[in-house]
């Protein structure tokens, strides 16, 4: 076929979703043009970052490179290494907890308690999905329940951590969110970790959405660095291309103690700190692409401060959605509006049930993708249907921002008749 193969590639375009100033579907970033550049230079070099005689060069910028994002969101001396995203980060954290807390490298759960594990109601879909690849399993995943702004409350936390203890079961983690992925909202972090220190449990923060705005607004996640381990995604927040997430921790041995599995063949032959590095007994990969590139020549052409101002704009474009949400009598602002993501809703009309409100919400949202004047995804927060405007974006303008209530007004009135009929 030879050339003609690469007429295929406006088909596999136009298929695509368009990464533009008005993509606020899920927890999406921007993918910024510098970075692309790197992960092309890092195919190229097609280097596997396992350890630093595979890579000298790669192992040095990854190293830098998280040593640069942990002291970004105020935790400096964490150490920690990239991963695919947060599914990954989250897994190896909750791994860590489980073998400082209920060692099961060896001879595995038979026959002992798997542990609990506690986390917020809002918990993003990983974590759940972590504990049962552990084998801890879901039913010892305990929820605890939030306030109205979706945040973990922490008397109810302590009052579960008791109650397990007083049944003879034996409580091993916290998980924490620095930003829910329905609303943003972020966990009581520093009455958390009192809570878990008081009871010697693992602290993990799921950070994947929201820590990396600890650059621009670190008044909100106060607590943060008391932590065990924290994921976050440059490929969220940092507008990196995929794929590029992090896990950081506080204590490499913890990650050894867990990771550091080696055959005879690919044992370091050097005792040297940087030489004899590998970052296969400190994560669950082997092989291991070279993510880190794309970060360091990105972070270095822009510098820190340009993507402080562009998180910053991302969170003052979703408070400037929810004034117009809340400016109409058409729509209700459904959440808080902690980070960047805006839940709202139409309300059709004032004598509408809750279950015609959702119907309509959930076909108002499939004519506006189909439109495709902006791209909004759902959610859904104490039974009610969502639409749902996530801002990680570097390329939206006030104008982007403006047009979504601008097209759900539009849309509505057609949208209405034909469920009326």
């Amino acid at each position: 076929m030879g050339d003609q193969a690469f007429a295929a590639l406006t088909d596999v375009i136009a298929a695509s979703r368009t990464q533009n100033g008005s993509f606020f579907g899920y927890v999406q970033g921007s993918g910024e043009p510098i970075a692309a550049l790197g992960d092309l230079l890092a195919s190229i070099l097609n280097q596997n970052i396992t350890a630093w005689r595979s890579s000298p060069a790669g192992v040095t910028i990854e190293r830098t490179v998280v040593r640069w994002l942990s002291e970004a969101v105020g935790c400096r001396g964490f150490v920690g290494t990239l991963t695919s995203g947060g599914s990954a980060a989250n897994l190896m954290g909750l791994a860590m907890a489980r073998e400082k807390k209920t060692p099961a490298n060896e001879n595995g759960l038979y026959n002992r308690s798997a542990g609990i594990i506690y986390a917020s109601e809002q918990v993003h879909m990983a974590v759940p999905k972590a504990v049962a690849m552990l084998g801890i399993g879901r039913e010892n995943l305990h929820y605890v329940p939030c306030d109205d702004s979706y945040r973990m409350v922490p008397s109810l936390l302590e009052r579960a951590i008791r109650e397990d203890e007083a049944q003879g079961r034996e409580p091993i983690a916290v998980v924490a969110s620095a930003g829910t992925v329905n609303t943003g909202s972020i966990d009581p972090l520093r009455e958390i970790a009192a809570i878990a220190r008081s009871h010697d449990l693992w602290m993990h923060v799921d950070g994947a959405y929201g820590a990396l705005a600890a650059i621009a607004a670190p008044e909100k996640f106060d607590g943060l660095a008391l932590a065990d381990s924290l994921s976050l995604d440059p490929h969220k927040w940092l507008y990196q291309p995929l794929d590029c997430g992090c896990l950081l921790y506080r204590d490499v041995g913890s990650a050894q103690s867990t990771f550091t599995y080696t055959g005879n063949y690919a044992k370091q032959l050097s005792s040297d700190p940087v030489e004899g590095f590998a970052f296969f007994e400190e994560s669950i990969e082997l092989s291991r692409r070279f993510r880190a590139l794309k970060v360091w020549l990105s972070m270095r052409y822009h510098g820190l401060h340009s993507f402080r101002a562009a998180i910053q704009q991302d969170l003052d474009h979703a408070e400037r959605l929810a004034r117009a949400i809340e400016d109409s009598a058409s729509l209700e602002l459904l959440g808080p509006v902690e980070l960047s993501a805006v839940c709202f809703r139409h309300l059709l009309d004032e004598d509408a049930s809750e279950e015609t409100r959702n119907r309509f919400n959930l076909a108002l949202l499939k004519r506006i993708v189909a439109r495709g004047r902006v791209y909004l995804s759902n959610a859904e927060l104490k039974g009610k249907f969502c639409l749902r405007a996530c801002i990680v974006n570097h390329l939206t303008t006030e104008a982007d921002v403006d047009a979504v209530v601008r097209e759900v007004l539009d849309v509505a009135p057609d949208v209405a008749s034909e469920l009326a009929m």
